[in-house]
């Protein structure tokens, strides 16, 4: 099943997503500061941390800045579209991902300059090539989400 909804923190388009069976194969692993990303991608709110003093974002959410090293970092709206960079099909999976063999899993440069590594939704009939139009999506799991990306569904 799909949702389609606005976030109520932002007011944004929330992230579509996708109810996915079971629990994931290997959870996150959440600390105070990233609790925050994790709720609001429950949500489908797609965001990550910038910093205050030179406006930069940073992916993964950091709680210091990498590129001026200021503590001062807000939460900001990541851009939900960008292009395929490269990508990958695992059929000799590590133990715990096993059963979800074979899975993609590729590069995604989002329109908001940043360079996301996640998992792919394959959509039947489409192949993955390079540069082509892909949006993130949230796998909602039974014990949490999970972004992924998809191929763009054309308008």
């Amino acid at each position: 099943m799909s949702h389609d909804v606005t976030t109520p923190s932002t007011g944004l388009a929330a992230l579509p997503g996708i109810d996915m069976p079971g629990v994931r194969a290997y959870p996150p692993r959440l600390s105070a500061f990233t609790q925050h990303f994790w709720n609001g991608l429950r949500q489908g709110a797609w965001q990550t941390s910038c910093c205050q003093d030179c406006q930069r974002q940073t992916f993964p959410p950091k709680p210091l800045c990498p590129h001026c090293w200021s503590p001062k970092v807000g939460w900001s709206p990541l851009s939900q579209r960008g292009l395929l960079y490269s990508w990958t099909r695992i059929h000799a999976a590590p133990a715990v991902f096993t059963a979800e063999s074979p899975y993609a899993v590729g590069i995604v440069d989002l329109d908001s300059s940043i360079r996301v590594a996640c998992r792919l939704v394959d959509v039947p009939g489409q192949a993955f090539t390079p540069d082509m139009p892909m949006e993130m999506v949230v796998l909602h799991y039974e014990d949490g989400p999970l972004f992924a990306a998809r191929p763009c569904t054309p308008a």
